[in-house]
């Protein structure tokens, strides 16, 4: 095939370094003739290097940046071109011009894609005399690195365009998702589920911004903390991104934006870029400084009661025996005795006052940090700090010579931190399947390589389960009244029938599209 590549910034060089390695015959252009020539010889470096550590052959190195034919106009005639990727600026009204102009140049069998990330395929399209031949391609930085790509077919965009799209990118050895043409797309508008809640989570100051992080990745398994993560791409593009996607949605209340991100954005703490965000950054320093933790210093042989029976209470006990805790097995907790509580969707004060339990020495434990190696303690305005000390130093116990375990301690609130942030990882993900903008396996798929999530958010939620999932949401909104954390319809109703959150189940209706 032979493609035109209009724009040679980063996507679009990262596009021709993948496309002409896929063997298609790529022209590259930019109204900036420099640009071009800087793109070409950045592939050219590449390549180079690839062949140097032996993933591919000099001669492979070769061929593949003979493939790319550089052009001085991006409007150059041109019968034989059969797909045009429009990489230029993030703007309406420029692609509309590159889209015209093109329109003009090469013949009406050419088809039209944009490699938009946040703007309307369908507004776009609206722009030519032909709007069936555009659709959205939606690549990912590094592109060859990045092996997932959203097509996006405009409202008129003609049927068969799509398949041709996702064959293209199948062939490449990349992996295509059809997404509807909505705010975000999939990807983008999956991704608010983790920076809505952990910036949510900030605002109510459960905990601080190095606790919330740590439990990300240790607890969720994530790569990046969700503050690293806004550091890395730039808190001005994350926050420009969550609101146009709320507004897109009609200010829906899972996508809620923080008011955390507008005083930061105008003070440019926008992350590495500016050299200070929610973390400061040094000159030669590509990551944050790590944040030390503070040290263990209670009693961990204080007795220990564990209170309760509601899910995790026996995991707690069992984490505690481990550990060589003391656990005090008497009918009513000593005087002298800590309380811990595993805490599901609901509050320790929630659980002193309904188990009738001492305010000053009861704190909660969540569940989801007993099978990691950071545990997580929750402590109340009346909690004692002798005892939050001892209660940290119980769960940071290991038993024998292991390894003691990390305890980070947070504020007293529904869910924590990690459940929270799975919850609502999930919740996005289930309204993006319940609207019927990407199916099940395209929402895992995409999600799961785009994001790096350890699971694709559907799958996720199955590894709890739908009905333990649903009656930790069902707490968040009780005890929250904050409809944020309604439960979706295809949570609510995959538990009610024992079904997978991944299963797209029957119906009546095609996608919506």
């Amino acid at each position: 095939m032979r493609i035109r590549i209009v724009g040679a910034g980063v996507m679009g060089r990262g596009i021709a370094q993948w496309a002409a390695t896929a063997g298609h015959t790529v022209e590259l252009a930019d109204i900036r003739t420099e640009a071009v020539g800087a793109a070409v010889d950045f592939v050219r470096g590449m390549l180079d290097r690839a062949a140097a550590r032996g993933r591919i052959t000099a001669g492979e190195a070769a061929d593949t940046l003979a493939r790319i034919v550089p052009l001085d106009s991006p409007w150059a005639p041109g019968d034989d071109v059969e797909l045009v990727i429009e990489a230029a600026r993030e703007d309406l009204d420029t692609k509309a011009e590159v889209f015209g102009k093109l329109a003009e140049a090469l013949p009406a069998s050419t088809v039209f894609a944009t490699n938009t990330s946040s703007l309307s395929v369908t507004a776009i399209g609206a722009t030519l005399a032909d709007p069936s031949r555009l659709a959205g391609l939606h690549f990912f930085n590094p592109v060859p690195l990045m092996r997932i790509v959203e097509v996006v077919p405009g409202a008129a965009t003609r049927p068969e365009i799509p398949e041709l799209l996702t064959g293209l990118v199948t062939g490449t050895g990349h992996r295509a998702v059809v997404v509807a043409d909505t705010p975000g797309f999939l990807v983008n508008h999956a991704g608010r589920g983790l920076a809505t809640e952990a910036l949510a989570l900030l605002e109510e100051n459960v905990a601080d911004v190095p606790g919330i992080d740590r439990v990300a990745r240790d607890v969720l398994g994530l790569k990046m903390g969700p503050f690293e993560l806004m550091d890395l791409t730039g808190l001005d593009v994350t926050a420009a991104v969550i609101d146009t996607i709320w507004h897109g949605f009609r200010h829906s209340d899972r996508l809620r934006p923080s008011f955390l991100t507008p005083n930061r954005v105008t003070a440019g703490l926008h992350g590495r870029k500016t050299g200070r965000g929610w973390y400061a950054y040094g000159p030669e320093d590509p990551a944050p400084a790590a944040v030390p933790e503070p040290p263990v210093t209670g009693d961990a042989k204080r007795p220990v009661r564990v209170a309760g029976t509601g899910p995790g209470t026996e995991a707690l006990r069992s984490a505690l025996a481990a550990s060589g805790a003391v656990l005090d097995e008497a009918e009513r907790p000593g005087d002298d005795s800590l309380v811990l509580v595993a805490t599901w969707g609901t509050t320790v004060a929630e659980a002193v006052a309904g188990l009738d339990l001492p305010p000053a020495r009861t704190l909660g434990v969540d569940p989801l940090s007993l099978a990691t190696r950071r545990r997580v303690l929750a402590a109340t305005p009346a909690t004692d700090p002798e005892v939050a000390a001892d209660a940290r130093a119980a769960l940071a116990a290991a038993g024998g010579e292991a390894e003691p375990y990390a305890v980070t301690v947070v504020r007293d609130a529904a869910g924590s931190v990690a459940q929270r942030l799975l919850a609502s990882i999930v919740s996005v993900a289930a309204s993006i399947a319940e609207r019927g903008l990407a199916t099940p396996a395209d929402i895992d798929l995409a999600v799961s390589t785009g994001l790096g999530y350890p699971h694709g958010p559907l799958a996720w939620g199955d590894t709890i389960g739908a009905p333990r999932l649903l009656a930790l949401q069902q707490s968040l909104h009780r005890t929250t009244g904050d409809p944020r954390y309604r439960p979706t319809r295809w949570l609510t109703e995959r538990a009610q029938l024992g079904m997978s959150l991944t299963d797209p189940g029957n119906s009546p209706f095609p996608q919506a599209g």
